[in-house]
């Protein structure tokens, strides 16, 4: 079977996706500060442990980075491929764009200059889905919104990414049920974004997966919790 043209294309932005997503930002920062966030905090490389690590700066910019390697190569793939911006997506085409944004995230997660053992793939997954404007970009924000009052009512980072990436497959799901085509049947509309809810819902695993410590910790009250919104306000009473 000869491989075409598009096939190729595909494959090659596949591999660029997963090398860019395997640059660890967070820990070339750190060490270009004199400090390997491995040895520190949770041991991860993502902007977490960064921020924790290096302060609250290096660990936004961190998450910045993170976020920039997930959605560049898949803005690239999305202009020279012409799926960006495109509703009317085959599933091929589909498919192989999520492919693209999946390599990112499995260059985050497993970074072939790490051996393999990276960060929790939660920024870059967030750059990924935001890049594929307009498939599952409205999903990406309301996981961000998810993520954002979650964290600021339980303070736990953790929980939070895995609560904001389980809402993934199920938002794209009811978007695809209430927004789309009105002349198709709901099953059928279903069916029609299915690389997108099998992707998004892979990805909700693996981020599940990797915070599979930070739950433990959690449920054990060993967690610690975040400052990202300013410090927790203290519960005890006052006194009169």
């Amino acid at each position: 079977m000869q491989m075409t043209p598009d096939t190729a294309l595909w494959l090659g932005f596949i591999v660029l996706a997963y090398l860019a997503g395997s640059i660890p930002f967070g820990l070339l920062i750190g060490l270009n500060k004199g400090v390997d966030i491995r040895q520190h905090g949770s041991g991860n490389i993502g902007a977490t442990n960064a921020g924790r690590t290096l302060g609250g700066r290096i660990g936004a910019l961190c998450f910045l980075l993170d976020l920039s390697k997930g959605a560049a190569p898949v803005l690239v793939a999305g202009v020279v491929m012409h799926t960006l911006g495109r509703r009317d997506l085959t599933q091929t085409q589909s498919a192989w764009w999520f492919a693209v944004a999946a390599a990112a995230i499995a260059g985050h997660m497993h970074p072939i200059w790490l051996r393999f053992k990276g960060g929790k793939g939660v920024a870059t997954g967030f750059g990924s889905l935001v890049a594929m404007w307009p498939v599952v970009s409205i999903a990406a924000f309301i996981a961000l919104a998810i993520w954002i009052l979650s964290v600021r009512l339980t303070r736990y980072v953790g929980v939070s990414s895995c609560v904001a990436a389980v809402s993934l497959p199920i938002s794209i799901t009811a978007l695809t049920v209430a927004f789309g085509n009105p002349n198709v049947a709901a099953v059928d509309r279903i069916t029609g974004v299915w690389p997108a809810i099998a992707v998004s819902g892979a990805m909700a695993a693996a981020v599940v997966w990797r915070h599979r410590g930070n739950l433990k910790r959690t449920l054990g009250g060993t967690e610690p919790r975040t400052t990202l919104f300013g410090p927790r306000r203290s519960t005890a009473s006052k006194t009169p």
